[in-house]
């Protein structure tokens, strides 16, 4: 018997197979598994085109074999075997694929599902085995043989007896060391939690002798008392699913098996609120199975959390969560995507390159949005549900990147509205809209409640024209960001042009201006640098006062930044702009103590209304106890 070294720089090769491809050990079981596959899909493949080949589907089989008192693990197939020129070849010589030049053979048309292709995952199993020992005989052939090797000391093949026709790889497991806990490759029960994650798609059973319980028969002569009793059994069973869930066609699938699928696929104890089937043939091939889920996560908001879909090939998991996948608008979906025609990486952990990718994630974000929007159309009350759970992420993506994605969103936003108790879409609003009317209104506040009652909101409502209720410290960026919907720009209540004026207005504006000037500038004098000025408004009606701001930020965009963690006081202000109604018993009196020239009185009223203006504006007052004592000095 002579050992043989392996070929292609055999002992470099094979250190860089054990400890550096792979990014996880347990990956093993998946490689080793997938040839496994792999030989019975050439047997069916040659059973099919050749009829003296007595083989059916229901015979082929997968076997895993756990062996702790003599530390080894088997893995077994009745496939197509291997003779000893394909055994030197195939073992013999690292990186070379047996299946890939089947599948180069038959044509990829014939042959797409076969898995292997780079001829590296066999010697996966020496990341936890000390020594590997295959036993082979081709279909057909009389004569079995045995392939064994430690590693990077080479290998032997020798002639064997065996029974049947496939091959059996037996895995002698290392021993456990400070480090590694290599007992959980002999363990039953992590064995099938590794099959049913990596190879619970491959369509031959996966057979295993597991424990299990079941009761014991009840004796004959049991008194009325007997309590049953349950023992421990050894029972082989299958393993894996084998038929993908997204492989059957949706109008075989009740949707209670898509809800069981998906509370123990994602753990989540609510069925999802929106289940996509989606499919395509062509340039690039693949089926996906997405779910909406009922409600956030709790690390959803979090830099912990972790988007993606589950990733698979040919019903082999290669990645758990495919970020590239989903665009981070839609972050909050679930779900698996399957195809053929990814470029994997030699480890099959990664992909070589994305156009393939790209291509799906497209047709995705596509695909999710019309369903969003259908929901939304046809069952209102489930999008209700879906906006509570995730309209705030829609909100930051229509933000995110310089409003990249508020063409593709814009339809699915729903906001607070004066017209109703129910929430409304931009497209609803503008069905809605008055003739004449030329913008699209809002309103900031901290409810919908409180929107209706600022100041600034009255002098538009009573043309009776809707306003969007803005709850949200996002909802003011969302509206920058969108500008317009349907050729309708959107305006702020509080912006100075909010309704078009008539030149009679105008020049009553600029005759109360210039009447007030004193006033004005008494007001700014005493505020000083807490505003920028204090002015004539043109938005209030009745109300004498309120804070608006001059520039592109915004007093809730000032809030917002004030909140941000670690944000440094002072660093995001508003222009502070105090707008007062000259047509208010509060002006009067207010112009009353300036042209008397009772300063004290005046600067108290200025005090007062500037106070007042914060607090309708939800802005903090630096001290409240002299305010209250402001106030109460009024009351002498």
């Amino acid at each position: 018997m002579e050992k043989k070294q392996f070929q292609a720089e055999s002992k470099r090769l094979m250190d860089l197979m054990i400890n550096s491809i792979y990014t996880h050990k347990e990956i093993f079981l998946r490689e080793i598994i997938s040839n496994a596959s792999d030989a019975i899909d050439k047997l069916a493949y040659l059973a099919l085109s050749d009829g003296s080949i007595d083989v059916k589907p229901s015979d082929f089989t997968i076997t895993v074999t756990p062996d702790k008192e003599h530390r080894t693990l088997t893995v077994t197939d009745n496939g197509i075997g291997m003779t000893q020129e394909e055994l030197e070849n195939n073992l013999g010589t690292i990186a070379r694929s047996g299946s890939l030049q089947f599948k180069q053979e038959m044509g990829k048309d014939n042959a797409a599902d076969i898995i292997g292709q780079f001829g590296v995952g066999f010697y996966s199993a020496f990341m936890v085995a000390r020594e590997v020992t295959v036993l082979t005989r081709r279909f057909g052939d009389q004569q079995a043989y045995r392939w064994e090797s430690s590693g990077v000391d080479g290998y032997t093949i020798t002639p064997c007896e065996m029974e049947g026709w496939g091959t059996q790889v037996i895995m002698t497991i290392k021993d456990n060391t400070e480090e590694e806990n290599y007992d959980e490759y002999l363990d039953s029960n992590h064995l099938q939690s590794l099959i049913k994650k990596y190879s619970d798609y491959i369509r031959h059973p996966i057979r295993m002798v597991v424990e299990d319980y079941r009761m014991k028969e009840k004796p004959a002569d049991a008194p009325e008392d007997y309590k049953p009793e349950w023992e421990t059994v050894q029972e082989e069973k299958t393993i894996n699913s084998m038929v993908p869930l997204w492989q059957r066609p949706r109008s075989k699938v009740e949707q209670e098996e898509y809800d069981r699928f998906y509370q123990e696929k994602f753990m989540d104890w609510q069925a999802p609120l929106a289940t996509i089937t989606t499919s395509s043939e062509g340039t690039v091939t693949y089926k996906a199975l997405l779910f909406i889920p009922g409600q956030t996560p709790f690390d959803f908001y979090t830099r912990e959390y972790e988007k993606g879909l589950q990733l698979y090939s040919s019903g082999v998991l290669i990645m758990d969560k495919c970020a590239d996948l989903l665009p981070d608008c839609f972050r909050f979906v679930k779900g698996v995507v399957d195809s053929p025609d990814f470029s994997l990486n030699i480890s099959r952990e990664m992909l070589q390159h994305t156009r393939q990718l790209k291509i799906i994630a497209t047709a995705l974000e596509k695909k999710i949005k019309n369903e969003l929007a259908k929901m939304m159309k046809d069952d209102r009350e489930t999008y209700e549900k879906f906006w509570a759970a995730f309209g705030r992420q829609l909100k930051y993506s229509v933000v995110d990147q310089y409003g990249a994605r508020k063409d593709l969103l814009r339809d699915l936003l729903l906001f607070g509205s004066t017209a109703s108790d129910k929430l409304t879409s931009l497209a609803e609003y503008v069905e809605r809209m008055k003739e004449g009317q030329e913008y699209i209104y809002y309103v900031c506040a901290d409810s919908a409640a409180q929107a209706a009652s600022l100041p600034q909101v009255e002098r538009v409502a009573d043309r009776g024209f809707e306003i969007l209720c803005l709850t949200e410290e996002v909802d003011e960026f969302v509206m920058q960001a969108l500008a317009e919907v349907d050729g309708k720009k959107i305006k702020s209540v509080s912006d100075p042009d909010a309704l078009p004026e008539t030149d009679e207005e105008k020049a009553q504006q600029e005759k109360q201006a210039e009447e007030s000037k004193a006033v004005l500038d008494f007001v700014k004098e005493t505020l000083g640098d807490k505003i920028k000025e204090a002015r004539i408004s043109k938005i209030l009606k009745s109300a004498p006062v309120c804070m608006t701001a001059d520039g592109p930020m915004s007093l809730e965009m000032e809030k917002y930044f004030s909140r941000m963690e670690g944000a440094q006081a002072g660093t995001m202000k508003a222009e502070r702009v105090l707008e007062l109604n000259p047509n208010s018993d509060a002006f009067a009196a207010l112009r009353t103590a300036v042209d008397s020239g009772d300063k004290e009185k005046a600067a108290t009223y200025v005090q007062v209304l500037y106070h007042q203006a914060l607090l309708i504006a939800g802005l903090p007052i630096e001290d409240a106890a002299a305010y209250t004592q402001l106030v109460c000095s009024l009351m002498k």
